[in-house]
């Protein structure tokens, strides 16, 4: 029995349900993975960067014998910029993931894929949503001063 290709939504190109397409697809939803991962380490690196400015600054300001800041609220706010723009970072590859993750699960590839009904779930995806809470605390404990 011969599969007959079909085309996507809007005609660009052909696809085929064999064993290479089928692992195309997986080698494309790994790299999907992967680049989530990589989102995770970006964010994560601002997160910790920012909530060690404001640590390390203001612990500075406090050794004996310093001069005071000509800017003593600035690593405060270039702290709350880097946590906020990691939290961003992640909200946004969040979005980016679920969007192409389901691109790719649903219409002609489909089939492709393989899915039955239940949807596939990823392991990174929960790591990325737990890693937002983690610098929503360092936000907030930033913000008002907890540290």
């Amino acid at each position: 029995m011969t599969e007959t290709p079909t085309h996507d939504a809007d005609g660009r190109f052909e696809v085929r349900v064999t064993a290479d397409s089928h692992f195309g697809w997986i080698r494309t939803r790994l790299s999907l993975e992967r680049t989530l991962m990589s989102w995770m380490r970006t964010a994560t690196a601002l997160i910790g960067f920012g909530f060690a400015i404001v640590q390390y600054l203001s612990h500075l300001e406090k050794i004996p014998g310093a001069k005071p800041a000509r800017l003593p609220d600035a690593p405060y706010y270039i702290g709350l910029a880097l946590i906020g723009s990691g939290i961003a970072a992640l909200i946004i590859s969040i979005w980016q993931y679920s969007w192409v993750a389901r691109y790719m699960s649903t219409g002609v590839f489909a089939p492709i894929a393989g899915m039955r009904e239940q949807r596939m779930h990823s392991a990174a995806l929960a790591a990325a949503v737990l890693l937002i809470f983690i610098g929503l605390f360092a936000f907030g404990a930033v913000l008002f001063r907890l540290t």
